[in-house]
């Protein structure tokens, strides 16, 4: 059993592995020119290519999926001041609770830089969060191999950036008013990652956060969606397939049959809709939609029945889809049960019928319908995109497909590796459970 479950958890990392290789090349490869979607089509190249290197993407394909992974923080330490600085730290800002990079210098201070009026200015963090400026030592510049003098630091963005002294680039700075030109301005950005190992996949593309900032509270309300509906759903569909089964051919096997295959052939966006129109707007007793303010928690939803009911459409849809596939499935699980040989046997023995069903048959039924409850955990986790958009609901599904739309590769990359961690838990979960409903199975 040990070894089953070490050889499942090597091979769910191989498959995490392999499934952020392929998600990161077919986003990089297939989603087109990310500046156009950040600065719009009005754009010139110019501008385009002067975003491209804010962002860092004029670094291959490679580095950028390594950096996504492991963080690139830890070698670029050794680049910052000359190698001759302390560790690049993340500390939060109390103010936006997001973290910030700062380069701990030679005394013990944590050290920025900006250029001002083509002087380098040191940024020293302070305990409330601001920080002081002060005039550069001219000693931090070093001389390249072409004879320009330059200087790697830390700027105000998260980005560790070269300076070349009186050779500044000159940037394109999208602003309300338009785009607007600064010299004196680095000429090469690498933007600051701990790596999604560390609990850092970067910053959005789309909204400029940190993806693990935003990606936390979606997980969050996709998680308490999706177990409400697998509470309502799971005990219903096994209910009904169990009965389905046990009254196969009759009035009750053909009407739980016909409402489960119907149920699971109606699209999801359909079954919102539907409900949406009868329940939202012809009797209004429930919110049309499931739009709530961004900083009020999920559990506080959950606390009255005025904000709650804002969840009760999306999970009556999500259990209209679930409730007939895993009906049809346990009561085919059932029917083979109640046929074998030693059901009959016990049934000709005098034994109970009520006794036989529920001790005998609905124990070795329930074998079958585990792998697909199993699966659907994940679905109900990963595979919610159209329910959360029909509603409006903030939630795991509706960010994956924002940044997906967008070709935000940070984020969807995120995403993709919860769902997946999702999925394979829930696999080897599922292996489990077997032992425990037939103890014949055995794991080598």
């Amino acid at each position: 059993m040990t070894r089953f479950v070490l050889r499942s958890c090597i091979s769910a990392l191989v498959t995490m592995l392999v499934v952020s290789l392929l998600l990161f090349f077919m986003i990089e490869y297939g989603s087109g020119d990310i500046t156009i979607k950040l600065l719009g089509i009005e754009s010139t190249q110019e501008q385009r290519d002067s975003y491209r290197n804010q962002l860092g993407l004029n670094q291959s394909a490679w580095t950028r999926y390594f950096t996504w992974l492991v963080g690139n923080d830890w070698w670029l330490e050794g680049r910052v001041g000359g190698g001759q600085l302390g560790a690049i730290v993340a500390i939060e800002n109390p103010q936006t609770q997001e973290p910030e990079w700062w380069v701990e210098g030679s005394t013990g201070e944590r050290l920025r830089w900006e250029m001002e009026g083509g002087e380098l200015a040191e940024l020293v963090h302070q305990p409330n969060g601001s920080s002081t400026k002060r005039p550069a030592d001219d000693a931090i510049w070093f001389t390249a191999e072409d004879g320009t003098q330059q200087f790697w630091g830390l700027n105000n963005n998260n980005s560790v950036v070269r300076w070349v002294r009186e050779g500044g680039a000159t940037l394109q700075v999208r602003t309300k008013a338009g785009f607007r030109a600064e010299g004196d301005s680095p000429v090469e950005f690498i933007p600051l990652s701990q790596g999604l190992l560390r609990g850092d996949p970067g910053e959005s593309l789309r909204t400029g956060r940190p993806v693990a900032a935003s990606l936390a509270g979606r997980v969050q309300k996709t998680g308490v969606l999706a177990l409400l509906a697998f509470v309502v759903v799971m005990p219903l569909a096994l209910l009904f397939g169990i009965i389905a089964g046990v009254y196969e051919g009759r009035f009750w096997d053909r009407l739980i049959s016909i409402s489960g295959l119907a149920l699971t052939a109606t699209p999801e966006f359909v079954t919102g809709m539907v409900l949406v129109l009868i329940f939202g707007i012809w009797l209004k007793w429930l919110p049309a939609v499931s739009v709530f303010f961004s900083d009020q928690s999920i559990l506080e939803l959950l606390t009255s029945w005025d904000s709650a009911k804002i969840l009760v459409l999306p999970v009556l849809t999500l259990t209209a889809i679930e409730l007939g596939y895993v009906a049809r499935m346990t009561r085919a699980s059932m029917v083979e049960v109640m046929n074998s040989s030693y059901i009959r046997t016990a049934i000709i023995k005098g034994l109970p019928y009520r006794n036989v069903v529920l001790r005998h048959a609905v124990r070795n039924a329930l074998i079958a319908p585990i792998t697909v409850i199993m699966l659907h955990v994940n679905w109900l986790i990963g595979g919610i995109v159209i329910v959360e958009v029909v509603f409006g609901y903030p939630g795991l599904g509706t960010y994956v497909f924002d940044s997906a739309i967008f070709g935000d590769f940070n984020a969807v990359e995120a995403a993709a590796m919860v769902t997946v961690a999702i999925a394979v838990a829930t696999r080897i979960i599922g292996d489990v459970a077997y032992i425990f409903l037939n103890p014949r199975i055995r794991y080598s």
